[in-house]
């Protein structure tokens, strides 16, 4: 029987003569003059592992990363009855609560501030009805998918969104997200702390920290169930019902959305969220939350404001990528309505935006269109978002469909692939996705470059690193011998000057050949060449000679 989660939000009816009243506000801030904190000592601001993230992408510190200057927080707060929710050093501005207008005033008139612009409003003039999230549940009642004895884990219900992307790969070869931080910003975890599906990342404390950023507490377990859905897709583990995509990295739950109004102190919540992720030093962030529309109507997004620069929330989660991290985001579930189009910030340059397909690959109908309207190619991959594998709220396995529930499942995978190849940069790991998608070479606008293969990714990333463990071992040389003396095989390390065939030809003291090989040569392409299965050799030294038909050489080798 289906199930459907519609979210009905009522406010109160007042008299008439009660007014809306808008209650909070963004302060934009001019600059960081001023600042005690400095760009050459970020431990001030970023935990050792941020820091480490971004010295390994080779992303410099800047103005962004500072935070916003003290005093100027402390003039807004001390201006009147006024409360800051929470700030954005990325964008340099804080969100208040205030009702009294002359605190306001006193604000706007202050030199370092720009502007304050209204976000958000409490209506008590008309009775409010929404759906929210239209995600569709359902019950179980085909029957599990057959269990592969040579995988690690017995999937159960969620085998085939794991094989979809042959994700079974990474896990069978050890990439488990171990090591691996991951920041999941939602609408609230609900009952996490009791559901079955999550004991195993209790009993093994990988929950390192919970945030609500609606509430300004600690706490996430109360609220909506929407964000546990995605955590289950994630860090679920029942075997032989569900095992998530990613079961073994520590997780960062923050609460961002606030379902019982739509405004953008929503969007300033997930800012403030991916803030707090990059500072601590998150690798991976998944985001199931999208906006166009909101209960007051002169904040709405049109089309044209898709252009991942617009909206705040887009500005955030572009510097968000730009910090280091891979921002992993729902595309939105409006393909069947009359917006049609992705939400922000599935709009945002150089974030990862999830469509969702069914199992046979198939694009799901809801599933929101593309591109950006700037043109980029929007979603950027796809995954399951149609019958896929979750917890329920009461704890046995169900299925929903949404390209929330394609997202979780993508971040997971992208987590362990992140995993296994750590020297790559975010932007190298999402292109080896995108590359191992499949249908790379002609993208669309409704999955983007495809259905992600992991072990294409995989095989793809093994390559890249061997290639680059050739040039960092050839240096400013382009051909050297190891090992050398060598017993019965050795390798050669080249990085041609022509395309050509090269010929090597190995000869002993006195000029006799032993052993010739050809081997086809790209320019500047390094490759290594293994020669092995050589006739026995006495001890002594030979001479290997090269050409390709433009360079000659010749290399002393022993063989010991």
């Amino acid at each position: 029987m289906k199930k459907y989660y519609f979210i009905f939000l009522l406010f109160a009816l007042f008299s008439s003569n009660v007014s809306a009243q808008f209650t909070n506000y963004i302060v934009k801030f001019k600059d960081k003059t001023g600042t005690p904190f400095s760009i050459n000592n970020p431990s001030q601001f970023l935990s050792s592992r941020s820091i480490e993230r971004r010295t390994r992408q080779h992303i410099a510190i800047d103005e962004t990363d500072l935070p916003i200057v003290p005093r100027y927080l402390d003039s807004v707060r001390l201006s009147g009855n006024v409360i800051i929710h929470n700030q954005s050093k990325w964008l340099n501005q804080v969100c208040i609560q205030t009702s009294d207008s002359t605190a306001l005033a006193k604000i706007n008139n202050f030199p370092f501030v720009v502007n304050t612009q209204p976000v958000k409003r409490i209506s008590h003039q008309q009775l409010i009805t929404k759906t929210k999230f239209t995600e569709e549940i359902n019950k179980i009642t085909s029957p599990l998918s057959p269990a592969d004895p040579t995988d690690l884990y017995s999937y159960g219900n969620s085998y085939t969104q794991i094989h979809i992307h042959e994700g079974e790969y990474l896990h069978n070869k050890g990439f488990h997200g171990e090591g691996m931080l991951m920041a999941i910003i939602d609408a609230g975890f609900y009952h996490y702390q009791t559901l079955p599906a999550f004991d195993s990342i209790r009993m093994n404390n990988q929950i390192m920290e919970t945030y609500d950023f609606v509430g300004n507490k600690i706490s996430v377990n109360e609220e909506y169930e929407h964000g546990m859905e995605c955590l289950s897709i994630i860090a679920g583990n029942i075997p032989g019902q569900l095992v998530g995509s990613c079961p073994k990295a520590k997780f960062y739950l923050y609460r961002s959305e606030d379902i019982s109004s739509e405004s953008p102190i929503e969007e300033e919540n997930w800012i403030a969220a991916a803030e707090r992720a990059d500072s601590i030093g998150i690798d991976v962030t998944s985001t199931s939350l999208g906006y166009n529309t909101f209960d007051n109507p002169q904040f709405n997004y049109t089309y044209a404001d898709m252009d991942g620069h617009t909206s705040m929330i887009a500005k955030g989660a572009s510097l968000a990528a730009q910090k280091g991290m891979i921002v992993i985001v729902a595309a939105g579930n409006e393909g069947n309505n009359s917006w049609h189009y992705i939400l922000t910030p599935a709009d945002a340059d150089s974030v990862l935006t999830v469509g969702a397909v069914d199992a046979s690959g198939n694009p799901a109908g809801f599933s929101s269109y593309g591109p950006s309207s700037d043109g980029r190619v929007k979603p950027v991959i796809a995954s399951m978002g149609v019958a896929t594998a979750i917890s329920s709220t009461t704890g046995p396995i169900v299925t929903g469909n949404g390209t929330s529930f394609a997202t979780p499942n993508m971040a997971g995978l992208v987590t362990c692939l992140w995993q296994a190849f750590p020297e790559f940069t975010n932007m190298e790991i999402i292109e080896a996705v995108k590359k191992s998608s499949s249908i790379y070479n002609s993208p669309d606008d409704r999955i983007g470059y495809g259905i992600p293969n992991f072990r294409i990714a995989y095989e793809d990333l093994s390559q890249q690193r061997a290639l680059r463990n050739i040039n960092a071992a050839l240096g400013n040389k382009r051909i050297k011998i190891y090992p050398n003396p060598f017993r019965d095989q050795f390798t050669v390390l080249i990085k041609p000057e022509n395309t050509a065939t090269g010929i090597f030809n190995l000869y002993d003291a006195n000029g006799k050949l032993y052993f010739s090989k050809e081997i086809p040569l790209q320019a500047d392409q390094a490759q290594a060449v293994l020669f092995n299965n050589i006739q026995p050799l006495q001890r002594g030294m030979y001479i290997l000679k090269f050409s390709d038909g433009k360079n000659k050489q010749s290399f002393k080798v022993m063989v010991q």
